[in-house]
Protein backbone atom coordinates (compact mmCIF):
# COMPACT_ATOMS: atom_id res chain seq x y z
CA UNK A 1 0.00 0.00 0.00
CA UNK A 2 0.92 3.64 -0.52
CA UNK A 3 2.77 5.40 2.55
CA UNK A 4 0.27 8.59 3.69
CA UNK A 5 1.17 11.16 6.02
CA UNK A 6 -0.62 9.61 8.74
CA UNK A 7 1.83 7.16 8.38
CA UNK A 8 5.23 9.36 8.92
CA UNK A 9 6.96 10.01 12.50
CA UNK A 10 7.77 13.48 13.63
CA UNK A 11 11.13 12.97 11.38
CA UNK A 12 9.26 12.56 8.28
CA UNK A 13 9.54 9.18 7.45
CA UNK A 14 7.37 6.52 7.45
CA UNK A 15 6.94 5.30 11.93
CA UNK A 16 8.78 2.21 12.56
CA UNK A 17 5.24 0.85 14.35
CA UNK A 18 3.73 1.49 11.16
CA UNK A 19 5.92 -0.98 9.57
CA UNK A 20 5.82 -3.49 12.22
CA UNK A 21 2.27 -3.56 12.03
CA UNK A 22 2.27 -4.60 8.29
CA UNK A 23 5.17 -7.00 8.62
CA UNK A 24 2.51 -8.84 11.14
CA UNK A 25 -0.44 -8.66 9.18
CA UNK A 26 1.36 -10.17 6.64
CA UNK A 27 2.45 -12.90 8.73
CA UNK A 28 -1.14 -13.78 10.07
CA UNK A 29 -2.29 -13.77 6.68
CA UNK A 30 -0.14 -16.60 5.44
CA UNK A 31 0.42 -18.60 8.27
CA UNK A 32 -3.79 -18.80 9.24
CA UNK A 33 -4.10 -19.66 5.40
CA UNK A 34 -1.53 -22.34 6.40
CA UNK A 35 -3.09 -23.72 9.11
CA UNK A 36 -6.37 -23.70 7.74
CA UNK A 37 -5.27 -25.84 4.43
CA UNK A 38 -6.34 -29.44 5.57
CA UNK A 39 -9.52 -29.94 7.02
CA UNK A 40 -10.32 -29.81 10.50
CA UNK A 41 -11.07 -27.26 13.26
CA UNK A 42 -10.95 -23.68 12.06
CA UNK A 43 -8.08 -21.46 13.53
CA UNK A 44 -6.55 -18.29 13.25
CA UNK A 45 -2.79 -17.72 13.91
CA UNK A 46 -1.70 -15.96 16.82
CA UNK A 47 1.58 -14.31 17.17
CA UNK A 48 3.78 -15.83 19.62
CA UNK A 49 7.07 -13.86 18.67
CA UNK A 50 9.29 -11.49 16.93
CA UNK A 51 13.16 -12.37 16.12
CA UNK A 52 14.93 -9.09 15.97
CA UNK A 53 14.17 -6.79 12.90
CA UNK A 54 16.91 -4.20 11.53
CA UNK A 55 15.32 -1.37 9.63
CA UNK A 56 17.65 -1.17 7.05
CA UNK A 57 16.88 2.31 5.19
CA UNK A 58 14.06 4.80 5.34
CA UNK A 59 10.93 4.80 3.89
CA UNK A 60 9.50 8.17 2.99
CA UNK A 61 5.67 9.20 2.41
CA UNK A 62 4.21 8.63 -1.01
CA UNK A 63 6.42 5.52 -1.50
CA UNK A 64 4.82 1.63 -2.01
CA UNK A 65 4.98 -0.86 0.59
CA UNK A 66 5.32 -4.02 -0.38
CA UNK A 67 5.02 -6.53 2.17
CA UNK A 68 5.64 -10.46 1.29
CA UNK A 69 5.62 -13.48 3.54
CA UNK A 70 7.38 -16.89 2.81
CA UNK A 71 6.52 -19.86 5.69
CA UNK A 72 10.32 -21.76 6.20
CA UNK A 73 9.32 -23.78 9.07
CA UNK A 74 6.74 -25.92 10.88
CA UNK A 75 6.87 -27.57 14.16
CA UNK A 76 4.02 -28.79 15.66
CA UNK A 77 2.08 -26.37 16.79
CA UNK A 78 3.98 -23.57 15.36
CA UNK A 79 4.83 -22.05 12.33
CA UNK A 80 7.86 -20.07 11.23
CA UNK A 81 7.44 -16.73 8.52
CA UNK A 82 9.95 -14.49 7.00
CA UNK A 83 8.89 -11.38 5.97
CA UNK A 84 10.48 -9.00 3.47
CA UNK A 85 9.17 -5.13 3.51
CA UNK A 86 10.39 -3.49 -0.17
CA UNK A 87 9.77 0.02 -0.82
CA UNK A 88 9.35 1.43 -4.44
CA UNK A 89 9.26 5.15 -5.38
CA UNK A 90 6.42 5.13 -8.35
CA UNK A 91 8.00 8.21 -9.68
CA UNK A 92 11.30 6.91 -10.28
CA UNK A 93 10.51 3.13 -9.91
CA UNK A 94 13.43 2.88 -7.33
CA UNK A 95 13.48 -0.26 -4.56
CA UNK A 96 14.99 -0.91 -1.97
CA UNK A 97 14.69 -3.71 0.95
CA UNK A 98 13.99 -1.69 4.35
CA UNK A 99 12.95 -4.64 6.62
CA UNK A 100 13.60 -8.54 6.86
CA UNK A 101 11.71 -9.87 9.90
CA UNK A 102 11.50 -13.82 11.33
CA UNK A 103 8.06 -14.06 13.15
CA UNK A 104 6.31 -17.17 15.07
CA UNK A 105 2.88 -18.33 15.19
CA UNK A 106 0.31 -20.37 16.80
CA UNK A 107 -3.01 -21.69 15.53
CA UNK A 108 -5.85 -21.24 18.39
CA UNK A 109 -8.86 -23.03 17.77
CA UNK A 110 -11.94 -20.74 16.64
CA UNK A 111 -14.27 -23.09 18.98
CA UNK A 112 -12.30 -22.62 21.53
CA UNK A 113 -9.45 -20.22 22.02
CA UNK A 114 -6.93 -21.88 24.94
CA UNK A 115 -6.72 -25.00 22.24
CA UNK A 116 -3.61 -24.80 20.15
CA UNK A 117 -4.32 -26.99 17.16
CA UNK A 118 -1.45 -28.66 15.14
CA UNK A 119 -0.16 -27.18 12.37
CA UNK A 120 0.32 -28.81 8.85
CA UNK A 121 3.79 -29.61 7.45
CA UNK A 122 5.68 -28.18 5.23
CA UNK A 123 7.82 -29.81 1.85
CA UNK A 124 11.43 -28.81 2.19
CA UNK A 125 13.67 -28.63 -0.53
CA UNK A 126 16.29 -29.75 0.95
CA UNK A 127 17.00 -31.36 4.29
CA UNK A 128 19.28 -29.16 5.73
CA UNK A 129 16.65 -26.44 5.98
CA UNK A 130 14.09 -28.85 8.27
CA UNK A 131 17.52 -28.97 10.43
CA UNK A 132 18.18 -25.62 10.52
CA UNK A 133 14.41 -24.20 11.15
CA UNK A 134 14.49 -27.05 14.04
CA UNK A 135 17.35 -25.51 15.67
CA UNK A 136 15.61 -21.60 15.11
CA UNK A 137 12.84 -23.62 16.67
CA UNK A 138 14.82 -24.49 19.80
CA UNK A 139 16.57 -21.51 20.43
CA UNK A 140 13.47 -18.72 20.32
CA UNK A 141 11.63 -21.52 22.10
CA UNK A 142 14.60 -21.10 25.03
CA UNK A 143 14.76 -17.52 24.74
CA UNK A 144 10.89 -17.06 25.42
CA UNK A 145 11.35 -18.92 28.43
CA UNK A 146 14.37 -16.99 29.75
CA UNK A 147 12.29 -13.57 28.85
CA UNK A 148 9.76 -14.77 30.49
CA UNK A 149 11.07 -15.45 33.68
CA UNK A 150 12.93 -12.16 34.40
CA UNK A 151 9.87 -10.56 33.53
CA UNK A 152 9.02 -8.89 37.21
CA UNK A 153 9.77 -5.46 36.62
CA UNK A 154 7.66 -2.30 37.11
CA UNK A 155 8.36 1.70 36.51
CA UNK A 156 7.11 3.83 38.74
CA UNK A 157 7.09 7.55 38.27
CA UNK A 158 10.62 9.58 39.84
CA UNK A 159 9.63 13.31 41.51
CA UNK A 160 11.78 15.96 39.38
CA UNK A 161 13.82 13.82 37.89
CA UNK A 162 17.31 15.14 36.32
CA UNK A 163 18.11 15.32 32.50
CA UNK A 164 19.60 11.86 30.55
CA UNK A 165 18.39 9.92 33.93
CA UNK A 166 16.08 6.82 33.50
CA UNK A 167 13.57 8.42 35.37
CA UNK A 168 13.39 11.40 33.03
CA UNK A 169 12.65 9.79 29.60
CA UNK A 170 10.56 7.20 31.26
CA UNK A 171 7.01 6.74 29.67
CA UNK A 172 4.10 4.93 29.66
CA UNK A 173 0.78 4.91 27.68
CA UNK A 174 -2.30 3.77 28.45
CA UNK A 175 -4.47 1.96 25.69
CA UNK A 176 -8.53 0.45 25.78
CA UNK A 177 -8.86 -2.82 23.58
CA UNK A 178 -11.31 -2.20 21.82
CA UNK A 179 -13.01 -4.58 18.69
CA UNK A 180 -11.01 -2.66 15.84
CA UNK A 181 -7.62 -3.78 17.76
CA UNK A 182 -8.59 -7.44 17.83
CA UNK A 183 -8.55 -10.65 15.78
CA UNK A 184 -11.97 -12.87 15.15
CA UNK A 185 -11.01 -14.78 18.10
CA UNK A 186 -11.15 -11.13 20.37
CA UNK A 187 -7.23 -11.00 21.03
CA UNK A 188 -5.18 -7.87 20.10
CA UNK A 189 -3.37 -8.27 16.96
CA UNK A 190 0.24 -8.24 17.64
CA UNK A 191 0.82 -5.24 14.74
CA UNK A 192 -1.39 -3.24 16.95
CA UNK A 193 0.31 -3.83 20.06
CA UNK A 194 4.22 -3.56 18.49
CA UNK A 195 2.65 -0.28 17.18
CA UNK A 196 1.93 0.78 20.55
CA UNK A 197 5.13 -0.11 21.59
CA UNK A 198 7.46 1.84 19.10
CA UNK A 199 5.18 4.79 19.77
CA UNK A 200 6.19 4.30 23.82
CA UNK A 201 9.85 3.84 22.83
CA UNK A 202 9.83 6.82 20.44
CA UNK A 203 9.04 9.08 23.30
CA UNK A 204 11.64 7.77 25.56
CA UNK A 205 14.09 8.57 23.04
CA UNK A 206 13.03 11.70 21.82
CA UNK A 207 12.80 12.80 25.85
CA UNK A 208 15.95 11.62 26.22
CA UNK A 209 18.12 13.05 23.50
CA UNK A 210 15.35 16.30 22.38
CA UNK A 211 15.90 15.62 18.62
CA UNK A 212 14.56 13.64 15.93
CA UNK A 213 14.68 9.60 16.44
CA UNK A 214 13.88 6.90 14.18
CA UNK A 215 13.80 3.04 14.80
CA UNK A 216 16.66 1.44 14.02
CA UNK A 217 15.92 -2.16 14.87
CA UNK A 218 13.43 -4.05 17.70
CA UNK A 219 15.28 -6.95 19.42
CA UNK A 220 13.29 -10.27 19.64
CA UNK A 221 9.53 -9.26 20.70
CA UNK A 222 8.33 -11.85 23.11
CA UNK A 223 3.88 -12.37 23.18
CA UNK A 224 3.79 -14.10 26.49
CA UNK A 225 0.01 -13.71 26.99
CA UNK A 226 -3.09 -12.98 25.05
CA UNK A 227 -4.48 -9.86 25.45
CA UNK A 228 -8.48 -9.58 25.34
CA UNK A 229 -10.86 -7.46 23.83
CA UNK A 230 -12.33 -5.14 26.67
CA UNK A 231 -8.82 -5.14 28.29
CA UNK A 232 -6.41 -2.15 29.61
CA UNK A 233 -2.98 -2.29 28.36
CA UNK A 234 -0.27 -0.41 29.87
CA UNK A 235 2.38 0.38 27.69
CA UNK A 236 5.83 1.03 29.39
CA UNK A 237 9.18 2.03 28.15
CA UNK A 238 12.24 2.97 30.06
CA UNK A 239 16.11 3.77 28.81
CA UNK A 240 18.46 0.76 29.46
CA UNK A 241 21.39 1.38 27.64
CA UNK A 242 23.20 3.86 25.22
CA UNK A 243 26.18 4.16 22.72
CA UNK A 244 27.59 7.05 21.34
CA UNK A 245 24.56 6.75 18.46
CA UNK A 246 22.24 4.66 19.76
CA UNK A 247 19.78 4.16 22.43
CA UNK A 248 18.31 0.86 23.74
CA UNK A 249 14.63 0.90 25.62
CA UNK A 250 13.33 -1.73 27.10
CA UNK A 251 9.63 -1.49 26.80
CA UNK A 252 6.64 -4.20 28.16
CA UNK A 253 2.75 -4.70 28.04
CA UNK A 254 0.97 -5.04 31.17
CA UNK A 255 -2.65 -6.06 30.94
CA UNK A 256 -5.83 -5.05 32.89
CA UNK A 257 -8.67 -7.61 32.44
CA UNK A 258 -11.55 -5.95 34.03
CA UNK A 259 -14.49 -6.25 32.27
CA UNK A 260 -16.21 -10.01 33.53
CA UNK A 261 -12.81 -10.95 34.43
CA UNK A 262 -11.59 -11.32 38.12
CA UNK A 263 -8.02 -12.06 36.70
CA UNK A 264 -4.99 -9.81 38.38
CA UNK A 265 -2.93 -7.56 36.00
CA UNK A 266 -0.36 -9.58 33.91
CA UNK A 267 2.70 -8.83 31.96
CA UNK A 268 1.74 -9.45 28.13
CA UNK A 269 4.10 -8.65 26.07
CA UNK A 270 8.11 -7.25 26.46
CA UNK A 271 11.13 -6.64 23.95
CA UNK A 272 14.10 -4.11 23.41
CA UNK A 273 14.00 -1.25 21.04
CA UNK A 274 17.06 0.58 19.56
CA UNK A 275 17.05 4.02 18.05
CA UNK A 276 19.31 6.51 16.71
CA UNK A 277 18.97 10.36 16.74
CA UNK A 278 19.19 12.46 13.80
CA UNK A 279 19.71 15.84 12.34
CA UNK A 280 17.28 17.73 10.58
CA UNK A 281 19.29 16.94 7.71
CA UNK A 282 18.66 12.97 8.50
CA UNK A 283 22.38 12.55 9.68
CA UNK A 284 23.25 10.56 12.69
CA UNK A 285 23.78 12.52 15.87
CA UNK A 286 25.68 11.46 19.24
CA UNK A 287 23.80 10.43 21.78
CA UNK A 288 23.82 11.56 25.49
CA UNK A 289 25.42 9.09 27.87
CA UNK A 290 22.59 7.51 29.93
CA UNK A 291 23.20 8.55 33.98
CA UNK A 292 22.42 5.25 35.54
CA UNK A 293 21.58 6.26 39.21
CA UNK A 294 20.94 2.56 41.31
CA UNK A 295 22.27 -1.06 41.45
CA UNK A 296 19.32 -2.11 39.02
CA UNK A 297 19.63 0.69 36.29
CA UNK A 298 23.39 -0.41 36.27
CA UNK A 299 22.86 -3.76 36.20
CA UNK A 300 20.35 -3.27 33.13
CA UNK A 301 23.26 -0.92 32.06
CA UNK A 302 25.58 -3.44 31.68
CA UNK A 303 23.00 -6.10 29.98
CA UNK A 304 22.44 -3.46 27.58
CA UNK A 305 26.21 -3.21 26.56
CA UNK A 306 26.48 -6.54 26.26
CA UNK A 307 23.63 -7.16 24.01
CA UNK A 308 25.06 -3.84 21.76
CA UNK A 309 28.49 -5.69 21.81
CA UNK A 310 27.15 -9.11 20.60
CA UNK A 311 24.98 -7.29 17.60
CA UNK A 312 27.94 -5.20 16.77
CA UNK A 313 30.51 -8.59 16.80
CA UNK A 314 27.91 -10.44 14.71
CA UNK A 315 27.11 -7.27 12.37
CA UNK A 316 31.05 -7.06 11.69
CA UNK A 317 31.13 -10.89 10.72
CA UNK A 318 28.44 -11.07 8.32
CA UNK A 319 30.49 -7.89 6.80
CA UNK A 320 33.34 -9.86 6.17
CA UNK A 321 31.90 -12.61 5.50
CA UNK A 322 30.00 -11.04 2.71
CA UNK A 323 33.60 -8.91 1.75
CA UNK A 324 35.38 -12.42 1.09
CA UNK A 325 32.55 -14.08 -1.08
Amino acid sequence: RIMRPDDANIAGNVHGGTILKMIEEAGAIISTRHCNSQAGEPCVAALARVERTDFLSPMCIGEVANVSAEITYTSRHSVEVQVNVMSENILTGAKKMTNKATLWYVPLSLKNVNKVLEVPPIQYARKEQEDEGKKRYEEQKLDRLETKQRNGDVILPVINPEPHTVGYSQSSLIHLVGPSDCTLLGFVHGGVTMKLMDEVAGIVAARHCKTNIVTASVDAINFHEKIKKGCVITVSGRMTFTSNKSMEIEVFVDADPFVDEPRERYRAVSAFFTYVSLSKEGKPLPVPQLLTETEDEKRRFEEGKGRYLQTKAKRQAQMQQAAQQ
